[in-house]
């Protein structure tokens, strides 16, 4: 499914999925510093590393449009802070199954958007992103915790359900909202009319790429022996 001119402008693609990435680094970072163990430890550190690693790489894309960085991601501060604010957790294996979800279906949702930056960016954003996050280790965790601990298991299914809610709107929040020219917005009838109408296609357009993503975040659950 084509969703390219659904696609934000460049500088808001990567300021947004630039912050993301970092706010994926912050979040395995917790899970380092609390991890039982430290074999656990390591490898989540690993994981940590891949996503700061995705986050420079877009900041070197951003410097590369003559833009800073600080100021390109600013915009998207508050909403995403607010969306790991709620995605964290009550204890460190809903963090883990967070960062695993969350990060994926986000990186998903990322590089299927970037199909609609120009060709001379969007390649490459979709390489980096499509990178190996180094999540095995979380599977690890999270398989191993579960099948020892059945209640973990229903808890982590009912968390695991809540997250694709909460990722989902931070996806749409990364599409421009339908728009109308200075024509429609003229006839307050037919700009209702437009809207309504624009608004219902840029729906229908969007739909299709979110069910693959549910569709993949019910692939992960199913991974872990969770239901979606």
């Amino acid at each position: 499914m084509d969703i390219s001119s659904l696609a934000p402008d460049v500088r808001h693609f990567l300021g947004q999925a630039a912050y993301c990435e970092l706010g994926e680094f912050e979040a395995l970072a917790r899970a380092v510093a609390t991890a039982p163990n430290l074999a656990v430890k390591e490898g989540l550190s690993a994981a940590a590393g891949r996503a700061l690693s995705k986050h420079h790489g877009l900041i070197t894309e951003i410097r590369r449009r003559g833009h800073e960085p600080a100021t390109e991601m600013a915009p998207f501060v508050v909403n995403l802070d607010e969306f790991r604010r709620k995605t964290s957790g009550a204890d460190w294996h809903e963090l883990l199954l967070s960062c695993y979800l969350a990060g994926g279906l986000l990186d998903d949702f990322f590089i299927r958007l970037s199909d609609g930056l120009p060709r001379d960016i969007g390649p490459r954003v979709a390489q980096l992103l499509g990178e190996d996050s180094g999540t095995d280790v979380l599977v690890h965790e999270l398989q191993t915790a579960i099948e020892t601990d059945r209640a973990l298991g229903s808890r982590l299914a009912l968390w695991g359900r809540r997250l694709v809610g909460d990722t989902l709107l931070v996806a749409r929040s990364a599409m421009p909202a339908t728009d109308l020219s200075s024509d429609e917005r003229a006839d307050s009838a037919a700009g209702a009319d437009a809207a309504a109408a624009a608004g219902a296609s840029a729906e229908a357009r969007i739909e299709p790429v979110f069910t693959e993503l549910i569709a993949a975040h019910t692939r992960r659950m199913d991974g872990l022996g969770l239901t979606a």
